[in-house]
């Protein structure tokens, strides 16, 4: 028998996930958490096996939980469940240490193979994920960013705007956001946020 934990903050989402496990002889679902701190407590008690994960929740996301999840629980193994697929989201959810990403559009067949798959230890992927992977591993290596770049990209994670980031390197607005695109570029990502996240996780940022 798979114990399964739902963390999901919609209970809308919840409710169907949990609906589509029900006539399954093999999965049970011994409990749901409403964001990722409360999936790690109750991941513990509850002694389950596969943790379906969303990533975007509130008090603390999914990548988060699955990183600390690892740490304290390696025998639990995380499945990716989201909407989300872009490569801000994709590449830090598998090196956290998520066993597999579906997407929420998945046919309930895949995501009933996916938890079965995981729960054998097997790596499971969506089409447009592993695609997506795939990319990555295919693209060149993207330039360094250049002294400007970082300096600019300090700034912005700081919490400067464009404008307070134009004054302090005695610059145009527009050289900022220049700047921005390159780095957005080089980084792999599509806006502030996951830029400064980037940096960070690469070790640009301090």
């Amino acid at each position: 028998m798979i114990r399964l934990l739902i963390v999901d903050d919609h209970p809308i989402v919840r409710d169907g996930l949990r609906a589509a496990f029900e006539a399954e002889p093999d999965i049970h679902v011994v409990g749901e958490a409403a964001n990722g701190r409360e999936g790690i407590e109750r991941a513990a008690v509850l002694e389950v096996d596969i943790v379906l994960m969303d990533l975007r929740m509130p008090e603390m996301d999914g990548v988060t939980a699955i990183r600390a999840l690892r740490h304290s629980h390696p025998g639990i193994k995380t499945l990716v469940l989201t909407t989300f697929d872009g490569d801000s989201d994709v590449l830090p959810a598998i090196e956290a240490g998520a066993t597999g990403y579906l997407l929420k559009d998945a046919p309930t067949d895949e995501l009933l193979r996916a938890v079965r798959a995981a729960a054998a230890g097997e790596p499971v992927l969506s089409p447009s994920v592993a695609g997506r992977l795939m990319g990555q591993v295919r693209r060149p290596v993207r330039a360094a960013l250049t002294d400007r770049e970082l300096q600019v990209l300090a700034l912005v994670a700081d919490g400067a705007s464009n404008r307070q980031a134009a004054a302090k390197l005695f610059i145009s607005e527009a050289s900022i956001k220049t700047h921005l695109l390159h780095i957005y570029d080089k980084l792999g990502v599509r806006d502030r946020a996951a830029a400064v996240g980037e940096g960070y996780r690469r070790g640009l940022l301090s």
